[in-house]
């Protein structure tokens, strides 16, 4: 036998069964040299056997080997393995896994390119037992082109992340020379033996390809010993690991990677284990305190602040042994959209707890001000509800209580409660059955409940699909709706009894209902088969489900439910728009109308939409949301879901489309179809074809984007600069372009003629639903968004001190903040009344008429601020990077602002304690930008508008009546968008 290539070490533990599959992907590799040796770890079942057959049936390329005695891990065998391979370079493969077939031809070819001593490849989980066989590949980053490296310390990451052994090929030469053996009687030995690997060797390269496909059996009777961490051992095995890694590091001079290590432990290693405390008892969890905490004791401070904020509290509490406080922590670090603690505010900040808060430390990891729980209602939050009681009588009938958490007192004392508990089958489309509380209080520690179900004689389950029922308090709060889930830690469920039950269809199936916990610790109850009768039934159904008759029913569903997401993906829909939706008769008086991507009722389309009321316009009004729910539309429109089917059809039946961004850019606009596109501001930056990165795509893309253009029929435009600038930078053909001004302008114009009229500013009731006093000077912040390198946006945070604002100006100021609509804002308490986060307002129109004045960057609000000539302010912190990016400007702000152009945080503060001289000397110059950006806003746009296309109220019409009505054709769907979703620009 020549010498093989590759060898493959393939160990086996008591897995007959899966063994052959294994090995088959071995010998099924594009590379022929390979031989696999199956190393067995002296099973007690056949697989020594199985391997000594697979040997017999390939003697040239397969060789059985087995340990004397079991070694209880996958070291030794693995390290048997090495010492009896003949290749000239060696993988490891384990029995319940696959090789992917190219993995050996790829890896070897990568080796020999570049002379690596180590190639590592991605490895996919297979989730074999979930219902579609999910797969995830495992830290894709790493993997994302082929490169080689000379040191670990040039890409930390594959070594804290990618721990496997498993998806590599090595010089078997370069194990033996570096001495390189798994280590023996300890579990986690991969990440030692891949830290040692890395560290020594001189050269390794990485694939972009899949090379190993990892199988996770979730639902396996023994679990492997990475997924025993219930067991104490097994956390004690994991901590002498990274300390010996730790020490491996130091000794070979890379403790800086130690750092990386730390915050990997912190997100990773630590939370697996955490996830399972609630579950386990006081001498579990005293005996992983001891193990953890003298381990958390070496982790710099620094590498808490790199992880996820709960990742840290969670840790820091650990560090502390407060188990009052970390069980509802850990809640959350399993459902991060979940709040589990009642919160603390002090000194106008928002803490995990009360506790720990006079240690500095535990004050900066326990603050969660900037997650915005404080902002949130109650019907916007998913409040922990913990299960203190389970008790059941044996027959049937349930009783349960239960608290929820009630965060920072937003649950007052005489707030109108009401609750019902819902059992809902988990498979969709299925029944539900809901039980009124006995009782629901407030307390000083939560809401309190109590509940009786009576299962035996209200649950009515199908009996063969919906075994598993998720429980859900539904609470309503003073009108307010939430839903909570209950959460088992700390009730034992071991005692409860299976309670019978009377399924619809047959008691031969499922007789008997038992509680159990979810994996994210939820209470559950799931059918069971316990009579006689129905255990025969069950293991008949077992047997048939295995037939073949079975596999094809199951293809069969397989196949129906890919053809109803073929039915809602975003392709099918665009296939039914172009094909059968645009060719149903236009309906005249059809009007579509959507702002920012339907995420707002607001901007130009808004004020023809109330311009056409006013006007008694005959038309019937279509709006369309992006969203779960429409807030803040006109109750007298058909609301239509961005890209549900009622969507689409108003758009393809559509007589006008009005928007001020762009309609979904796929979407093709029939002959008869009107669209006039208000759009939402003029340009600073440059956009369109005038973007560098446009001049760097293909003729056709630039072809596309052109036909997205050429849509519009026309577009609105409030200066000669809008001409020079969007008009040309769009390539719009002059007839094309309305030089009416903006609609949302009209109601600042009348607003500066009134005020320059009768001398008196009027605030509007924005002011008394604020609760601004008449004596405060109202200040807006209206800044734009930022975006990442990737073209991503990048999170809002004030770039000044809030809290000193409010300490400085807060008895004369009310600062309203009031971010991009792609960003959000989280104010402190400490602020409250004297800062205001007005994000949440849909048209900024209001916003601006009560400011007194302006705080602004880049945003082209800036030119429809200035038409109500008020003071303005710059503030340009980052003016060089924006300004002399690769995008460009249209002109050089510091040159044209009307207002000063401030860099720092002082100069801005400096300019508001003196707003009065900051604006000498720019009234002029306000002036002057009004007249060059907006020489067109002349307050009558809307109805110079609705005129034209609309108009007006019909003679004798009667000017109060519109001809509404729903639209024809099928309920809202939701469905995937295709891509390409909006022309994109400076929206303000």
């Amino acid at each position: 036998m020549p010498v093989p290539d590759v060898s493959v070490v393939v160990i086996v533990y008591n897995d007959a069964d899966r063994l052959p599959t294994a090995v088959r992907s071995v010998l099924d590799q594009t590379l022929h040299g390979v031989e696999v040796l199956i190393v067995d770890d002296c099973s007690t079942d056949r697989s020594f056997e199985v391997a000594q057959q697979l040997a017999a049936a390939h003697p040239d390329r397969i060789r059985a080997l087995q340990l004397p005695e079991n070694s209880g891990g996958c070291g030794a065998p693995r390290n048997h393995g090495v010492q009896h391979a003949a290749g000239s370079y060696v993988m490891f493969l384990d029995s319940d896994d696959v090789l992917e077939p190219n993995a050996c031809r790829n890896m070897l070819e990568a080796a020999e390119r570049t002379g690596a001593d180590l190639v590592s490849g991605m490895c996919v989980r297979v989730n074999v037992d979930s219902r579609n066989q999910k797969q995830t590949e495992w830290y894709p980053w790493i993997y994302s082109r082929t490169r080689t490296i000379e040191s670990i310390s040039e890409l930390p990451d594959l070594l804290v992340f990618d721990t496997l052994s498993t998806n590599k090929c090595y010089r078997r030469e370069f194990l033996l020379e570096s001495g390189l053996v798994f280590p023996v009687g300890i579990h986690y030995e991969d990440l030692l033996f891949s830290a040692q690997a890395y560290v020594a060797a001189k050269r390794i390269t990485l694939i972009p390809n899949h090379v190993y496909f990892w199988n996770v059996f979730e639902k396996a009777a023994t679990k492997s010993i990475s997924n025993r961490r219930h067991e104490i051992a097994n956390f004690a095995h994991r901590m002498e690991i990274h300390r010996r890694v730790d020490e491996l590091l130091e000794r070979e001079g890379l403790a800086e990677l130690k750092f990386h290590k730390d915050v990997k432990f912190l997100k990773h290693d630590l939370v697996l284990h955490l996830r399972d405390l609630p579950l386990l008892d006081e001498d579990y969890r005293r005996e992983f305190a001891a193990m953890a905490n003298g381990y958390l004791a070496g982790i710099s401070p620094e590498a808490y602040e790199r992880v996820q904020p709960i990742q840290a509290i969670c840790a820091y509490l650990l560090a502390q042994e407060d188990w009052h406080n970390l069980m509802p922590a850990v809640d959350t670090l399993i459902n991060r959209d979940k709040l589990s603690s009642p919160l603390a505010e002090r000194d106008g900040r928002i803490y995990w707890c009360a506790e720990h808060l006079d240690d500095p430390e535990g004050r900066r990891v326990l603050d969660v001000t900037d997650a915005g729980y404080h902002t949130r209602s109650v019907g916007k939050l998913f409040l922990r509800n913990q299960l203190t009681s389970y008790e059941d009588d044996g027959r049937g009938t349930v009783r349960l209580a239960g608290t929820v958490v009630n965060p920072l007192g937003k649950v007052t004392p005489g707030t109108p409660l009401r609750g019902r508990l819902e059992l809902k089958a988990r498979r969709k489309s299925l029944q539900a059955f809901s039980f009124p509380l006995t009782s629901l209080r407030i307390a000083d520690d939560g809401l309190h409940w109590d509940a009786e179900l009576d299962l035996a004689r209200r649950l009515r389950p199908l009996g063969v699909i919906d075994a598993v029922w998720d429980v859900r308090l539904i609470l309503d709060v003073d009108g307010v709706t939430t839903r909570t889930r209950l959460t088992v830690g700390g009730v034992d469920l071991d005692s409860a009894h299976a309670l019978r039950v009377r399924p619809r269809l047959t008691r031969l199936v499922s007789d008997r209902v038992e509680p159990a916990t979810s994996k994210r610790g939820h209470l559950t109850f799931v059918l069971d088969a316990q009579g006689k009768a129905a255990k025969r039934t069950n293991q008949v159904l077992r047997q048939a489900l295995r037939s073949p008759a079975a596999d094809l029913a199951k293809s069969s569903v397989r196949k129906a439910r890919k053809a109803k997401r073929d039915l809602n993906s975003g392709e099918t829909k665009l296939r039914v728009y172009n094909e059968v939706f645009s060719k149903l008769p236009v309906h005249k008086g059809l009007v579509v109308f959507e702002s920012h991507l339907g995420k707002q009722y607001s901007d130009s389309p808004r004020a023809i939409y109330e311009e056409m009321r006013r006007q008694g316009v005959d038309f019937e009004a279509v709006w369309a949301y992006d969203g779960k729910k429409p807030d803040g539309f006109p109750k007298d429109a058909t609301l239509v879901k961005r890209w549900s089917w009622p969507y689409l059809r108003a758009l393809a039946q559509a007589e006008f489309w009005i928007d001020n961004q762009g309609f979904p850019l796929r979407l093709n606009k029939r002959p008869e179809t009107t669209y006039i596109q208000t759009w939402h501001g003029s340009a600073l930056k440059r956009m369109g074809f005038d973007e560098p990165r446009m001049k760097l795509k293909t003729r056709a893309a630039k072809e596309e984007f052109q036909k997205v253009l050429d849509r519009f029929d026309h577009f609105l435009v409030r200066s000669e600069h809008d001409v020079r600038t969007l008009a040309r930078a769009f390539r719009l053909r002059d007839e094309v372009l309305l030089r009416s001004g903006y609609p949302r302008n009209d109601a600042l114009v009348a607003a500066r003629v009134a005020e320059e009229t009768s001398g008196v500013r009027e605030r509007g009731p924005l002011a008394e639903e604020l609760g601004i006093g008449a004596d405060k000077t109202v200040l807006l912040y209206a800044p734009t968004f930022r975006a990442n390198p990737n073209g991503s946006v990048r999170g809002f945070e004030p770039p000044f001190d809030v809290d000193e604002f409010a300490e400085r100006f807060g008895d004369r100021f009310v600062l309203l903040m009031r971010s991009h609509y792609l960003n959000n804002v989280v104010l402190p308490p400490s602020v409250r009344g004297k800062v205001i986060d007005v994000t949440g307002q849909h048209d900024i129109t209001p916003l601006l008429q009560l400011a007194d004045a302006m705080i602004t960057d880049y945003s082209s609000v800036m030119f429809d601020y200035a038409l109500l000539d008020r003071p303005m302010l710059f503030f340009a912190y980052d003016y060089d990077e924006y300004a002399n990016e690769a995008r460009g400007t249209y002109f050089d702000l510091k040159e044209k602002a009307p207002g000063p152009v401030l860099g720092t945080a002082e100069e801005l503060f400096e300019a508001i304690e003196n707003l009065k001289a900051a604006d000498d000397g720019h009234r002029e110059a306000r002036r002057r930008f009004t007249a060059e950006f907006g020489e067109y806003d002349q307050g009558d746009a809307a109805r110079m508008i609705v005129e034209r296309f609309f108009g007006g109220a019909p003679a004798g019409a009667d000017r109060g009546t519109v001809r509404g009505g729903a639209l024809p054709g099928p309920t809202v769907i939701t469905g995937s968008a295709p891509s390409g979703a909006s022309v994109k620009g400076e929206a303000r």
